[in-house]
């Protein structure tokens, strides 16, 4: 398996800042024990930090083998190319896909994928694995390289003798579009399941990122134990203008609308998560969704299962899903700065069916301090934390909204 991350030489005290300004990009095996991140001048390797050695992905010769790909970037887009191989997509999100041969595979944070690699090219060479950072301005870290070993030879000694492969242009949409939007399930058994049937202002003073004019806080109280105890004050429950899902098996449609962002002609890449479910991407199109033009052409046949995926600038994305499973669920931007700028929903799905509440997720905010259980009676008394212990979460909490507002206004 690779992880694909960023990584930052500055201190812990500046690793908020450093999320827009980054040192570069790493890849790591399944194990994680080392960066491999390396700069190259002439192609001639440098290890870039004390901490890096060669990593290196090992194979056998005359073989098909599974690779795993997962980005747990906080906020770059990325792109995958391995020298002198072509790979065939095969799984995105946990679920199968239709496999697609691809030369290169974009990724965006919070996705993973899987692809059969054919280790079928010359034994006596080694090969690069290069990443480059997509969808953001120049100047972009150097591209994250590591080596595709046959293992017939040494992976340190013997470097490859071709330069690095060659990701899209950073601002190649086109590209990104085309790859996004070939991306098929298998094929549906049975009746798809159908359901019945500007520029963000300035909030407070502040830049930030909402759904509606609604940005999501998340608060110390756990929402969970808001809605079961019924306690009041633990959230915002102000509501965006449409319904959302509140019935036990409800099947829900949305639409991700993208617009400008912090400034006239600008907009983004937003990688969208849901939790507890799996969604159907009906769906991608440029500039604004229309009911009557863009609904008749989404795939409703063999739309790939998801969990996480991308609105495009300037453009719309239809996901599917099924609300069947009790809880609350964020619905979020994967970008990490993007998630605590308000960036996010909560679907409250059947919060009614839940019997019992582990004791650990309510030690927190207002459920910490007190002990409803008229409502509840499978839940027996809860301990009230101690005040330091609530009083460092709070702090915790602040600071970390604190400095993700600070470093918007930078944006």
């Amino acid at each position: 398996m690779l992880f694909l991350l960023r990584f930052y030489s500055d201190s812990v005290g500046s690793m908020h800042y450093s999320l827009t300004r980054s040192n570069g990009i790493t890849i790591t095996n399944a194990n994680s024990k080392i960066c491999c991140i390396i700069i190259f001048n002439n192609y001639v390797p440098t290890w870039f930090h004390h901490l890096c050695k060669p990593d290196v992905l090992a194979v056998e010769p005359n073989k098909l083998i599974r690779v795993r790909i997962a980005s747990t970037t906080s906020l770059a887009s990325l792109n995958l190319v391995i020298g002198n191989h072509q790979m065939i997509l095969v799984e995105a999100d946990g679920n199968y896909l239709q496999p697609r041969v691809i030369d290169n595979l974009d990724i965006y944070s919070g996705e993973s994928y899987s692809v059969i690699l054919n280790t079928d090219q010359d034994p006596s060479m080694n090969y690069w694995i290069s990443v480059s950072q997509r969808g953001r301005k120049p100047p972009l870290p150097l591209p994250a390289l590591t080596i595709l070993n046959y293992k017939t030879i040494s992976a340190v000694n013997v470097m490859p003798s071709f330069p690095p492969p060659l990701s899209p242009a950073w601002d190649d949409l086109l590209q990104s579009k085309n790859f996004t939007n070939t991306i098929l399930g298998l094929q549906f058994n049975g009746d798809f399941p159908h359901p019945s049937a500007i520029p963000t202002p300035p909030i407070d003073g502040y830049v930030k990122w909402s759904i509606k004019n609604i940005y999501l806080v998340l608060p110390p109280t756990p929402y969970l134990g808001s809605l079961k105890f019924g306690l009041k004050n633990g959230f915002n429950a102000t509501t965006p203008p449409e319904t959302f899902p509140s019935t036990h098996m409800e099947i829900v449609d949305v639409i991700l609308q993208n617009a400008n962002v912090l400034g006239e002609s600008v907009s983004e890449f937003h990688p969208w998560h849901l939790h507890g479910h799996d969604f159907w991407v009906l769906g991608y199109g440029d500039g604004k969704f229309s009911e009557e033009n863009d609904e008749k052409n989404l795939n409703l046949v063999n739309p790939p299962l998801r969990n996480t995926v991308v609105d495009f600038p300037y453009g719309w994305t239809a996901i599917r899903f099924i609300a069947d499973y009790p809880g609350v669920w964020p619905f979020h931007c994967h970008i990490e700065p993007h998630l605590h700028m308000g960036m996010g929903v909560i679907f409250a799905v059947a919060v009614d069916k839940i019997k019992q509440i582990p004791d650990g997720v309510l030690n927190f905010g207002l459920t910490a301090v007190t002990a409803p259980t008229t409502s509840n009676k499978a839940v027996g008394p809860l301990e009230p934390a101690s005040l330091f212990h609530y009083l460092m979460y709070m702090a915790v909490v602040i600071s970390f909204y604190v400095t993700y507002i600070q470093d918007s206004l930078t944006w």
